[in-house]
């Protein structure tokens, strides 16, 4: 597969000269222009250019809905057959019979499903900057179910309001009894879907560089591009993220499934690089996404979920409080208001919170909800700009060409 790979990249190389050379194109020339195209794109963002950018975001969405209408019409049986699947769900959920106990049991696991997967996919999917879901959702339920868990010594939380809100359920455990795999149990299936999602997330770069490859053609995608630069000047690279780009490159093409699942079984920034690579020596789809999956639902989520179980077991939370405390000057101003949140929860906990909410917890929440929704819209306002260089990449891809036809 390796050699194979390098064949066809000295092949394409080299029929990349020849086309230069026939052209009497330099190709410093061609690498200054795009440079200069790939800064003029950076400079449209809302805060330089919020005019262009909106202009240039709605042209982008557009264009999509014209691309994606003229698939979906060329595939009218699949459309068809969706609408009739539709249909007969619809007249399923609102149809009165005694098969609606089973119908509200499984839109309660479908939406829990999907939306955990949905987070999971706006974790890896690459819109925008990406939003880091595990640290504004996942991060904080585990947190929050392992506080109740201790505090209730027990997760058998009543279902509603769980997982909605937690309440400890009337009957509660003899203390001592919670342990570390019950907690990792009782968030199993969420944190699982999440990993689910963060692998199906990982696919576009993996078919992106695999129809460009079997296509031959330049993909419209920067970080392909960089890919393909990266194996250019493989034995070259100086710096550490060139030497860890070669390196995860090197570790999936030589070793194949076990590498993947290496890769994603860590956090690792450079998973996208793995994808690429795949796709491009075309290694199966199921290897691929098979060792993604494993490694993204099985192996990371684990270890993620008990770093955070730890982190916020009772002990260690009582300790990094009292260690807040002992900050000299500022300490005990600063863990007032942690000590009165950690007891506002421990009173919803127990049914008491219309006995009134300290100001500790109104200060904390309005924190949270605050970073929650600053880190929302930097996502949103990122997916904005993203398109609209993408358009103006249209442009200059229609200007481009027209040149080489004049």
């Amino acid at each position: 597969m390796a050699e194979n790979g390098k064949n066809c990249d000295q092949r394409r190389v080299a029929m990349n000269k020849e086309q230069h050379n026939g052209n009497f194109t330099d190709p410093s020339s061609m690498n200054e222009k795009k440079r200069r195209d790939r800064e003029e794109r950076q400079n449209i963002v809302l805060w330089r250019q919020p005019l262009i950018t909106l202009q240039y975001f709605s042209l982008e969405i557009l264009v999509i809905l014209k691309e994606w209408t003229s698939k979906l019409w060329h595939r009218q049986s699949i459309v068809v057959s969706f609408l009739l699947l539709l249909a007969v769900l619809i007249a399923t959920y609102y149809v009165e019979g005694a098969h609606q106990q089973y119908v509200q049991r499984i839109e309660k696991q479908f939406l829990l499903y999907a939306y955990w997967i949905g987070l999971g996919i706006l974790s890896s999917v690459g819109l925008g900057t990406g939003l880091h879901t595990f640290l504004l959702y996942l991060g904080p339920h585990i947190a929050s179910v392992t506080l109740a868990a201790y505090e209730c010594n027990s997760v058998n939380f009543p279902e509603p309001p769980y997982p909605d809100q937690i309440i400890c359920p009337d009957e509660e455990g003899i203390e001592g009894t919670i342990s570390l795999w019950s907690i990792i149990s009782k968030v199993r299936i969420e944190a699982c879907m999440w990993g689910i999602g963060t692998a199906i997330g990982e696919l576009p770069p993996y078919f992106m560089a695999r129809a460009a490859r079997l296509s031959g053609a330049e993909p419209d995608d920067e970080e392909y591009q960089e890919f393909e630069e990266m194996l250019e000047h493989a034995e070259t690279a100086q710096d550490f993220a060139s030497r860890a780009k070669v390196a995860v490159q090197n570790l999936v093409q030589k070793v194949g499934f076990f590498g993947i699942l290496a890769c994603a079984s860590i956090p690792n920034p450079l998973f996208d690089l793995a994808g690429i690579t795949c796709g491009h020596f075309l290694v199966p789809f199921w290897t691929f996404f098979g060792a993604t999956l494993i490694g993204k639902a099985i192996i990371k989520m684990h270890i993620q979920k008990i770093f955070v179980i730890i982190t916020f077991s009772k002990h260690i939370v009582e300790q990094m409080v009292a260690v807040i405390g002992a900050v000299p000057c500022i300490g005990p101003s600063l863990q007032k208001p942690f000590q009165e949140y950690l007891e506002a929860q421990r009173q919803k906990l127990h049914h008491k919170s219309e006995m009134g909410t300290p100001q500790g917890e109104n200060w904390l929440s309005w924190m949270f909800e605050k970073l929650v929704v600053v880190m929302v819209c930097y996502f949103i306002l990122s997916i904005i700009n993203s398109m609209a260089q993408s358009y103006a990449k249209r442009i200059q891809q229609r200007l481009n060409s027209e040149e080489k036809t004049k």
